[in-house]
């Protein structure tokens, strides 16, 4: 019996109902926008680029797993603006980042394949080393390196998500 993947698939879908909840009542036209605290432009990761960013993740996930990613590959677009390397930007005119729509659905449809791959995957899949070298210091095993892109790395980022909220006056979700 598989227990590994199940137990970090646990914490993945956790982690979807709680972004998907964040995203009530945020509108389109201010989902890639900093937050306006007092007047103020207040440099923070927007909603576009937390979802998109986290979007280039969980196909390592399916791919590391020996899964296909045909489906749920990032296009260029989506790594050149939002990989780690990426800088969140403002954009009120909405030109810069892809739709809302089209971002949250690039994020759900990577994140339930992850959760899929994570459900499947025998147990030895995840004792396998780490191929990200420059974090195996870190996360030494693949297992390891899964439960941090879909529990600490999704949940860091769904924090600055629900900081947003608040600045916004959305209040919490």
């Amino acid at each position: 019996m598989n227990t590994i993947g199940p137990m970090i698939a646990a914490s993945a879908k956790l982690g979807l109902g709680y972004a998907d909840r964040l995203l009530k009542d945020v509108k389109p036209e201010l989902f890639s926008t900093f937050a306006n605290g007092s007047g103020a432009i207040i440099e923070s990761n927007h909603p576009a680029f937390i979802y998109g960013h986290l979007s280039l993740y969980a196909p390592r996930v399916v791919s590391e797993l020996g899964g296909d990613t045909s489906k749920i590959h990032p296009t260029d677009r989506f790594t050149e603006l939002f990989s780690k390397d990426a800088t969140c930007v403002n954009d009120e005119s909405c030109n810069i980042y892809p739709s809302m729509d089209e971002i949250v659905e690039t994020f759900r449809l990577s994140h339930q394949a992850a959760i899929s791959a994570l459900e499947a995957a025998e147990d030895s899949s995840f004792q396998k080393s780490n191929p990200n070298e420059a974090m195996q210091k870190l996360f030494p095993t693949i297992g390891a390196m899964h439960a941090f892109y879909v529990g600490g790395h999704f949940m860091l980022h769904m924090g600055q998500m629900s900081a947003w909220r608040r600045m916004i006056g959305l209040g919490s979700a």
